[in-house]
């Protein structure tokens, strides 16, 4: 459980969330508020990168301090709550609760139960204190769900959304994916095992965005994407893909990656030996005549010398290639994001050439399992079989 310093006001400790909230390094934001920088990076590490409940932002979801003290100036001026309501732009039942449950006894005037607005201030913050048991602590069954789907690498927003699916019926199998994120990254919450965040995309311990860079090569001959069809952009006609290469230690191995953009399916191209034109036009050709016709109707790639045989494997496979602009990974967004994905699976700075084409076929399966927002929580696997066997109905069954 994150332990705030105490002799830093709270007030402080919340504007060094706040700025951590915009991307602020640590040290930045421990010299904001007047802190060691041993202290902010120590709050960071044991919060797990995420602001204690008690130090977030006000929503607008809850009566602050500020419209406390004008509820208490307004009841002592006569007002009555509907008119308080009405100058606050709350609800009347929300001033109504609020005065019923944060009366105090005025013991210097010796009057009866009345409105004191740092009182109902200080029962607030009392009341949203945290950590409190949450649901994956109490509900073992619902644990058991969310943690056999983690081992699964299924990402914490899939969890969630998938168990609404799957259990449409039962109340109790309701999870946020941030009470999810929580039990993972914050010490002492105890409900899921720290280790199992190693299964989350990231597989870091501490949740904090990192940019990623990627160099790339370039090659003549290209034919650009500016000149890909029109069709390509909004993904309503399948067979249009995205493929890339992910490097091993050193650049020295390589997997090649491909993702159909209407249906996000992936599939992965085994290259033991080498990630040269040859090699790679080989493989790309092979994987690609496995699919009917209609599912070859382009491929997006980036700059990569990977892909010098591009004109070869256009004849070959009867599939046209277009290549994306100078620095421009999110021309090929599914795959990018599927490469992420990848990472879990085979981490950089390690070799890829020894792993075997079942594995690689294991590892896609997985991914072709999952469960994605973009496709209404479907599977890619399931959108890819309603377009192989459009008479038949129904959603492929997941494993689990």
């Amino acid at each position: 459980m994150w332990v705030a310093n105490p002799g830093v006001s709270r007030g402080r400790r919340r504007e060094f969330w706040r700025l951590i909230a915009c991307g602020v390094p640590t040290e930045v934001a421990a010299d904001a508020i007047g802190v060691a920088h041993c202290n902010g990076k120590r709050w960071f590490v044991k919060a797990g990168g995420m602001p204690p409940m008690d130090l977030a932002e006000l929503s607008g979801r809850f009566l602050g301090p500020a419209e406390r003290e004008l509820i208490g100036l307004g009841l002592a001026a006569g007002k009555s709550q509907a008119q308080l309501a009405r100058e606050l732009g709350r609800a009347r039942s929300t001033i109504s609760r609020e005065v019923r449950r944060n009366q105090a006894v005025d013991q210097h005037r010796r009057r009866g139960p009345a409105y004191r607005p740092r009182w109902a201030q200080y029962k607030a913050e009392q009341r949203a204190r945290r950590p409190k048991p949450s649901k994956l602590a109490s509900d073992q069954v619902l644990h058991e769900q969310v943690q056999r789907r983690l081992e699964k690498r299924l990402s914490p927003r899939q969890i969630s959304k998938r168990l609404e699916r799957d259990f449409p019926d039962d109340e109790r199998m309701r999870v946020s994916h941030e009470t999810i994120y929580r039990s993972l990254y914050v010490q002492g919450r105890g409900e899921l095992r720290r280790e199992l965040a190693k299964c989350l995309r990231t597989g870091r311990a501490v949740r904090r965005p990192r940019a990623r860079t990627e160099r790339r090569g370039t090659i003549p001959n290209m034919i650009l994407i500016s000149e890909r069809p029109a069709e390509v952009e909004d993904r309503a006609v399948p067979g249009h893909w995205e493929g890339d290469l992910i490097l091993g230690a050193y650049g020295r191995s390589a997997i090649g990656t491909l993702v159909e953009r209407s249906t996000r399916f992936a599939m992965l191209l085994h290259l033991p030996e080498d990630h040269g034109a040859e090699t790679v036009r080989d493989a790309l050709v092979a994987k690609m005549l496995t699919l009917p016709t209609q599912l070859r109707r382009s491929l997006t790639w980036d700059r990569g010398s990977e892909l010098a045989k591009h004109t070869e494997i256009t004849f070959a496979a009867d599939l046209p290639i277009y290549f994306c602009d100078p620095a421009s990974p999110w021309q090929r967004g599914s795959n990018e994001n599927t490469n992420g994905l990848l990472r879990q699976y085979f981490p950089k700075s390690t070799d890829l050439s020894g792993y075997h084409p079942d594995y690689l076929d294991f590892v896609a399966a997985e991914l072709n399992d999952r469960p994605r927002e973009t496709l209404g929580w479907d599977s890619p696997a399931e959108r890819m079989r309603a377009l192989l066997f459009p008479d038949e109905h129904g959603r492929v069954a997941t494993t689990g």
